[in-house]
């Protein structure tokens, strides 16, 4: 088990008055963050539930910000009470996010624009429009105009904050063409862009003629991860591909011919054509199998993380060296946002009868273990949000639930600093979405706040 002493915020808020740290800024970061740690996990602090608010669309939460009907309005929760920041113009369907993703200034970069030095969202609509809108005030700042060849979906980062991927949905045969039995050869497009200025990378198609009877493809740290409906990952550089297979360069807002015709490269309707279309199948990087496509790469050294290929395997985790396969012998835990996290998993073992864990994640700037559990009485669940040690497993700090918790329904749970945020999916698409703030223990009991958006 781990030390008892506990540590004593004022000797180091003390301690902070009189500038006794080291001169790196980081150092300062650190004990700031030390000392939040401090406040969370002591016995008189308690997360009181200060908002409630429930919606018929998508509820999305990001670095203190809550959107709300497909991003067109923005909650800021760092408040001791929820606030709106902006709501958009409404829009028709056609216009609406369907996707986005949060980006903030990069450190010791000069950026072209003062407002480039503010965080934005980054959202991709239904008619196939990739927008930068500021994250504080709604405004679109960027658009470009992709393409109309494909309906692009989904956004994700390739290598955090710097390149994003915009992937299409799959394209499926008509029915006319399965009964005549042509196959649709491109299952989908991956648009490649640096981020802020947006630049084009590229887009590529993922054509079945070259890889083969492929189910999925996505882009990650520079690397063309490519699935099979066996089980079979495949990965490839895409560095390595661009070199190869672009057929011509393509430059935002510059002037393009391209198969007869001529227009404006990311405007409408001309938008950006598929410039890497790969030709032969390339060189190989690595390919494993497992459950469900179930894999991750990452950290330094390289290792992955996999599922065995075998049904009774579900649930379980092997974490392998990408340069030899070798397993890791080391006790881990594997989070659901993906991070990997060192410990003693025997210490958190739940009982099914009790309570069973659902949710388990790592709050890295607060080195603690998050860990959601739910006790299942008849027909009704109460779940409660446990903070754990990250170095020993020791149980800090315990958060009880105020809503009841069904087991059958979707849940996210985000631990962020003082911040812990419930995002519930009921049946017929109802999203109910519970804010607990931290607050000092005053003895008295307040009503929790009722609000519906």
């Amino acid at each position: 088990m781990g030390p008892t002493r506990k540590p004593n915020v004022c000797h180091r808020l003390s301690r902070r008055a009189l500038g006794s740290f080291s001169r790196d800024a980081g150092v300062v970061q650190r004990t700031n963050l030390g000392i939040l740690r401090a406040l969370v996990c002591q016995e008189s602090t308690k997360f009181k539930n200060v908002w409630i608010t429930h919606s018929k669309s998508p509820i999305a939460y990001e670095r203190g910000r809550i959107y709300f009907d497909n991003y067109r309005c923005c909650i800021s929760s760092v408040a001791s009470e929820p606030r709106k920041l902006y709501e958009m113009p409404k829009c028709s369907k056609s216009e609406k996010i369907e996707d986005a993703l949060l980006w903030e200034c990069p450190v010791g970069e000069v950026l072209p624009n003062q407002s480039d030095y503010k965080s934005s969202l980054i959202a991709l609509t239904a008619h196939n429009w990739l927008l930068r809108i500021s994250a504080t005030t709604g405004k679109v700042l960027e658009k470009i105009y992709l393409a109309s060849y494909c309906k692009f979906r989904y956004l994700s980062w390739d290598t955090p904050q710097e390149v994003i991927a915009v992937k299409s949905a799959q394209n499926k045969a008509s029915a006319a063409a399965r009964q005549a039995g042509i196959q649709q050869p491109v299952l989908l497009y991956l648009a490649v862009f640096r981020v802020l200025p947006f630049s084009l990378v590229g887009i590529l198609e993922i054509n079945k003629k070259i890889f083969g009877n492929v189910t999925d493809a996505t882009l990650s740290h520079g690397i063309l991860i490519v699935m099979y409906s066996s089980g079979l990952v495949r990965l490839y550089s895409f560095q390595t591909i661009t070199e190869q297979f672009m057929q011509q360069k393509l430059d935002l807002g510059c002037a393009c011919r391209w198969g007869g015709t001529t227009g404006t490269v990311g405007e409408a309707p001309f938008g950006i054509p598929c410039n890497i279309k790969i030709t032969d199948p390339p060189p190989l990087l690595f390919e494993v199998s497992s459950l469900e496509n179930a894999f991750q790469i990452g950290g330094h050294p390289w290792h992955y993380i996999i599922t065995p290929n075998k049904k009774k395997q579900k649930g379980v985790f092997h974490i392998c060296a990408l340069k030899d396969n070798s397993l890791n012998e080391n006790l881990f835990t594997v989070t659901a946002s993906g991070r990997v996290v060192k410990k003693n998993f025997h210490l958190l073992d739940d009982d099914p009868e009790q309570e069973t864990f659902k949710i388990v994640d790592y709050e890295d700037e607060l080195d603690l273990l998050s860990v959601v559990a739910v006790t299942q009485i008849d027909a009704e669940g109460k779940a409660h949000l446990d903070f754990h040690c990250n170095e020993y497993g020791t149980l800090l700090k315990s958060i009880p639930l105020v809503e009841s918790w069904d087991v059958t329904y979707s849940h996210e749970v985000y631990f962020d600093r003082d911040l812990v945020l419930h995002i519930e999916q009921k049946p017929n698409r109802v999203f109910s979405c519970y804010v607990y703030q931290m607050v000092c223990d005053t003895g008295e009991e307040e009503e929790t706040i009722n609000r519906s958006h």
